[in-house]
């Protein structure tokens, strides 16, 4: 999951609070609210901001009251309660200094000039038919060798989402493939501490762990490499007929030289020099700042002396009645602005920032015209300047970084989350719900079954992908023992559903921290994270044809 030293877990240390009070029914109440809550917030609210910008952390902090209630109810004490929100927050503490961290990170790169350097020369190196999938390959390797999905997204994610959004490709899909490189990585790498975990609660050694988990894991990358590879050759990736003005437009505003990859070098170099994450990431926002006064000295100053909020200067203003960048609008009337503003199946909004990712390619905008004018002059030179205004939106949304200020929602919700998790932990809601999940274990694949669901519930509950490890580790070990399978079954499934799907849970550290870092939503990635969710399922199939499942060796 995160990086190296960023929770040193001691085993010993992780106590089942077990309450025998409480019921089954009083354990799913919280959990039933902030379900419904969020459902309800999704599907009936418009925007999805029913209390507004912090409407998941509300709702969590709700559903935190609901179990503090059940346990009161239970006479579990409110110092009990209050103890475990604290533990669960000191745990946090260094992942959201990581996150202030990459915030400056990214700020500080992108005023440097080192991520438009990496999209301008991504831009001329990755071919868009292959773009996804080797997206998913340059995370897979740069997770194994870090061992952390965390440091990849932070490093080479960014970069990725840059290159890929110049492009015209979905921000989601690249989020998916990024992601599911990068917990690929994740999982197989013995730097990774959730794969030291894993075995440690399971009762096997690391690498009989990672030996055994290849067996489902590679074939899940393999599924997931095939599948993007072929909606790369399904989609028209860029709305340019080539990238000329991208790269025109960026060396426009940055001075662009290979000296700026010195400072991800060094970065990357740090962590695998087994460098604290803290310090390497410091290292990193202090030499672009450096860099950033040597190579980008008219940029800062040009910063300095505009009053807009953003790397390049308003070139176009964010509403739906005013198009600027004259060079551009001179070829549009007024009834062309109307129309542009006011279609709702093509081009709605689209000059506001949620329209940014649709793809709007050439070969559409020239169809959008063909409706309105006949000569074909005319529809090609308007298809190509509205193309080029949208190039211009795009990396206008792409070099507007939010910084430190940008991970606070992030952070926020993390907190909330940890608040929401510690509470159930301490009312014995987290073992009660676990040991309903074990008594429905009658066969060697309901074992497996009530494993996956539990990690996924905890990972839901508890906000935290150490607990969906932790916990069914601790209390399905005599299950997988009893009926005679050898340890790294369940150190398998462990990973197989606890570590990879922690991302796809929003409120979970995991999936906060990736949709923060990376700038996109976890509904808007959650479907192309293909290896993450297809991981249980994958372990599910091994287990229920009885594929590579291991049994104890009688000595």
């Amino acid at each position: 999951m995160q990086d190296d030293n960023i929770s040193k877990i001691d085993i010993n240390d992780q106590k089942i609070i077990d309450n025998k009070e409480l019921s089954l029914l009083e354990a799913l109440i919280p959990v039933v609210i902030l379900m419904s809550l969020l459902a309800y917030n999704i599907f009936f609210v418009e925007g999805q901001e029913w209390f507004g910008t912090y409407t998941n952390h509300i709702i969590l902090l709700i559903g935190g009251l609901v179990a503090a209630g059940v346990g009161l109810f239970n006479k579990v004490s409110v110092t009990l309660m209050l103890k475990e929100i604290w533990e669960n927050l000191k745990s946090v503490f260094v992942p959201i200094m990581i996150l202030f961290l990459v915030g400056a990170l990214a700020g500080t790169w992108l005023v440097s000039g080192i991520i438009p350097a990496m999209v301008y020369y991504g831009l001329q190196v990755l071919n868009p038919a292959i773009f996804l999938p080797a997206s998913v390959i340059i995370a897979a390797i740069i997770s194994i060798a870090t061992g952390s999905s965390w440091t990849t997204s932070a490093t080479v994610g960014i970069a990725l989402i840059g290159i890929g959004s110049a492009l015209g490709i979905a921000p989601g899909m690249i989020a998916g493939a990024v992601i599911s490189g990068a917990y690929f990585g994740d999982k197989m790498s013995p730097l990774s501490d959730t794969t030291n975990l894993a075995p440690a609660m399971a009762g096997t050694d690391l690498f009989t762990h990672i030996k055994y988990m290849a067996f489902t894991t590679v074939p899940t990358l393999v599924v997931t490499l095939i599948v993007f590879t072929i909606i790369s050759f399904s989609i028209d990736s860029t709305g340019s007929s080539d990238t000329t003005f991208i790269l025109q437009t960026i060396d426009q505003y940055f001075n662009i030289t290979p000296w700026l990859f010195l400072v991800p070098v060094a970065v990357v170099g740090l962590i695998l020099l087994k460098t604290k994450p803290l310090i390497a990431l410091v290292s990193g926002v202090v030499l672009a700042i450096v860099f950033a006064f040597v190579f980008q000295p008219k940029l800062l100053t040009s910063i300095t002396d505009s009053s807009t909020n953003t790397i390049i200067n308003a070139v176009l203003v964010d509403t739906n009645v005013e198009i600027s960048n004259k060079k551009y609008l001179e070829h549009f009337t007024e009834k062309d602005i109307q129309k542009i503003n006011k279609d709702t199946d093509k081009l709605e909004n689209l000059f506001t920032d949620d329209d940014l990712n649709g793809v709007y390619t050439l070969s559409s905008l020239k169809q959008f015209f063909a409706t309105s004018y006949s000569e074909q002059s005319v529809i090609d030179k308007k298809a190509e300047n509205l193309d080029k205004l949208i190039t211009i939106k795009r990396l206008k949304k792409l070099f507007g970084a939010g910084g430190m200020n940008g991970m606070l929602w992030t952070i926020f919700l993390i907190c909330c989350a940890m608040v929401f998790g510690g509470i159930m932990d301490a009312i014995g809601a987290l073992s009660r719900i676990t040991k309903e999940l074990l008594k429905i274990a009658t066969s060697v694949f309901g074992l497996f079954t009530s494993t996956v669901i539990s990690c996924l519930g905890l990972n839901a509950i508890a906000s935290d992908q150490y607990l969906a490890i932790v916990i069914p580790g601790k209390m399905f070990k005599k299950a997988y023992k009893d009926r005679g399978l050898a340890p790294e079954n369940l150190s398998r499934t462990l990973e197989d559903s606890g570590t990879v799907t922690s991302v796809l849970i929003p409120w979970n550290t995991c999936g906060a921290y990736q949709s923060g870092v990376l700038g996109v939503s976890v509904a808007d990635y959650f479907v192309y994270a293909i290896f993450n969710w297809l991981s249980p399922i994958t372990t599910l199939l091994f287990a229920a044809f009885s594929i590579k499942i291991r049994q104890i060796i009688s000595k």
